[in-house]
Formats: structure tokens, C-alpha cells, sequence
């Protein structure tokens, strides 16, 4: 029986970003579904009715949700070609680890650059360096988190970078000019053609937050 995969998504969602890189890493024919957020369909809701999020993996009319937990799904079904956590339990421990880092941190960290004003914003804005300047360490002088392979930590994390035009706009900052080590980890990671034909334009991410933020606004 030929395998089915589905793929619901939105083109901006950084999660989603994550699931169709790795689909990407390992070959693997889906179909891709657009979902529109403000009016989500009967399918991501039966799909996923606790959290009724985007992105839902469905291989073989069976669900699978949030992007990490569907990243490594896709690791371990499909492993026999582009490897993303380590064999070693204990590297495959901090692969997880920092992961969850990332989404844990980052998301919180531009919330509050997004929505503060004043010494709100610039202890926001601090806060958000804090959290690269702890990802540029732990990268140290490897070519990607997990050493010499793109992997796991790489996955979760470079999907933001198609943000980062945002993330810097709102916050007024350069992420190179204060963290050079991510840039250059981001655009290694831009000439793997999983994620260069993966991530959307930076410019368009920002018109897209800025269109949206308008219009919460009432403007």
C-alpha cells in the first residue's frame, strides 16, 4: 500500500517550517494543505481537537502533532536516509534539551519584544540577545549544533531565521552585528536545499506580522 502523507499547515508558522524541512531531508512526497487560521477546517479540527494547531502530520490517515514530537516522528519512520538526532542516547538527550529550549525561550522572548513598549521593551529586547547569545554558545565553533551534521537542534531552531527580519525590526537590533555566530550558522544551514526552498522571504514574514499587528490594533 503506497503511503499517504498530509502535511496541514500555514506558510508563515515557523513550526510548520520545521516539519516540511525535514519532510524535505528525507525525500518524502506529501500533500501540503494551507490552512486559513482565523477559519480553520473541519480537518485540523478533527485532527487535532486538543489543541486545534497547526502544523498536524497525517501518515496514513493517522495524526501527528506539534512540531518537534513531529519531526522526530518523521526521523524514526523514515531512517533510512538523512539521520537528524544522534544514535547516542545521551547526544539525542541534548538534542531534545536544546529544542525545547528553543521553544520554550525564543517564542516567550518575541512575544514580550512584540507587545512592551518603553523599559518593558528594552529589558524585552535584552532578554531576547540573552537567549541568542546562549544558542551562539552552545553552536561554539561546530558548523551546526549537533557538530559536523545539520540535525535535530538545526531544524528546530533556523526556521526562525525567516523571522529574524521581524524579530529585528520590532526590537531594533542587528542579530549579526550582535551575534555573528547564529548568522553565519543560518545562512550554512540556507545552503541546504531543504531549507533554502523551505523558508520564505524575510521580507515578506515581516509584512505578513506587520499586516496582522495592524489590524489587532484596529489601524
Amino acid at each position: 500500500m503506497a503511503e499517504k502523507v498530509v502535511l496541514l499547515d500555514f506558510w508563515a508558522s515557523m513550526f510548520g517550517m520545521r516539519v516540511r524541512v525535514a519532510l524535505a531531508e528525507k525525500g518524502i512526497k506529501y500533500e501540503y494543505r494551507e490552512e486559513d487560521l482565523k477559519n480553520k477546517s473541519d480537518l485540523l479540527l478533527q485532527m487535532n481537537p486538543i489543541h486545534k494547531k497547526i502544523p498536524v502530520l497525517i501518515h496514513n490517515g493517522k495524526p501527528i502533532c506539534e512540531s518537534l514530537i513531529i519531526v522526530q516522528y518523521i526521523d524514526e519512520v523514515w531512517n533510512d536516509k538523512s539521520p537528524l538526532l544522534p544514535s547516542d542516547p545521551y547526544k539525542r538527550a541534548q538534542a531534545r534539551f536544546w529544542a525545547d529550549f528553543v521553544d520554550k525561550k525564543v517564542v516567550d522572548a518575541w512575544i514580550k519584544l512584540r507587545s512592551t513598549k518603553g523599559e518593558e521593551h528594552e529589558a524585552a529586547k535584552k532578554q531576547f540577545l540573552e537567549i541568542l547569545k546562549t544558542l551562539e554558545e552552545e553552536l561554539g565553533e561546530k558548523p551546526y549544533f549537533g557538530g559536523e551534521t545539520f540535525g535535530f537542534v538545526d531544524v528546530a531552531f533556523v526556521t526562525f531565521y525567516s523571522w529574524f527580519y521581524t524579530f529585528e525590526t520590532f526590537g531594533e537590533f542587528s542579530t549579526e552585528a550582535e551575534h555573528p555566530k547564529i548568522i553565519a550558522w543560518a545562512k550554512r544551514c540556507m545552503q541546504k536545499e531543504s531549507v533554502a526552498k523551505t523558508l520564505p522571504d524575510q521580507q515578506k514574514v515581516y509584512e505578513y506580522v506587520l499586516g496582522v499587528t495592524k489590524r489587532s490594533l484596529g489601524e
